[in-house]
């Protein structure tokens, strides 16, 4: 048994005027070595009032992420034992904030959208499915492992600044994934739509979203690689 302090951002827009911090002290057993079972214990034990996303506790739903001591993470990823005291709590940044660390996603989603995150192909369909050589699908790794989680975007100075304009790390890394699949047909249709002062050329390679990234991607490489297209083309 041990305990640890929190100091939790706390608002309720119903009832807040402004919001706060909040402060814990959680007693934890030798068996609870991370964030998201601290957060579920505060709720359970001390205050059922908080409010925070969590699903499938295993670093693949995303939900769950939130700002600990001033880093963008995964709760259920984040080992207490590593977590300096007291262990300061917030909503990711950039984002409205819906309740205490619940945040409104709807703008970080729209930019992902705009990508047209799907294989655009009209050519006939194959009797059986579209191939890849092994060598192709090797260029979607550390692209496709994206679970859209906002660390990347959140962290990231020209989002929070141009939420609107600027697509942010997440979208444009999976705007790769899709220029880069030999099987999409629409990748110069795609390069059009990012060839803009705002969606791509805002990046400004500060590499806050490899920095966060819970699964170790780099979306710095991946919008430098969209640019590099971009410059190939136009020589």
């Amino acid at each position: 048994m041990r305990k640890m302090k929190f100091s939790i951002y706390r608002y309720n827009p119903e009832t807040d005027s402004k919001p706060y911090y909040k402060d814990y002290e959680v007693e934890l057993e030798d068996q609870d070595t991370k964030l998201l079972i601290a957060l579920m214990k505060i709720k359970d034990f001390y205050d059922d009032s908080l409010s925070f996303r969590r699903s499938c506790r295993e670093g693949v739903c995303g939900s769950d992420a939130i700002n600990v001591n001033g880093r963008n993470g995964l709760a259920c990823l984040m080992n207490l034992e590593e977590l300096k005291q007291p262990v300061i709590l917030r909503p990711i940044p950039g984002l409205p904030i819906i309740r205490d660390l619940i945040v409104d996603m709807t703008q970080f989603f729209n930019q992902y959208n705009s990508i047209k995150p799907y294989v655009i192909d009209d050519r006939p369909m194959p009797e059986r499915e579209r191939l890849q050589s092994p060598e192709d699908r090797q260029e979607l790794n550390g692209v496709i492992e994206c679970i859209l989680c906002a660390c990347c975007s959140t962290a990231c100075p020209s989002f929070w600044w141009n939420p609107d304009k600027f697509l942010g790390p997440a979208a444009l890394l999976h705007a790769y994934r899709f220029i880069a699949d030999t099987r999409d047909q629409a990748t110069s249709l795609r390069l059009d739509e990012l060839n803009d002062p705002y969606r791509l050329f805002r990046c400004h390679t500060i590499m806050n979203c490899a920095d966060v990234c819970p699964k170790h991607l780099n979306p710095t490489r991946a919008i430098g690689k969209i640019k590099e297209l971009m410059v190939s083309r136009a020589v």
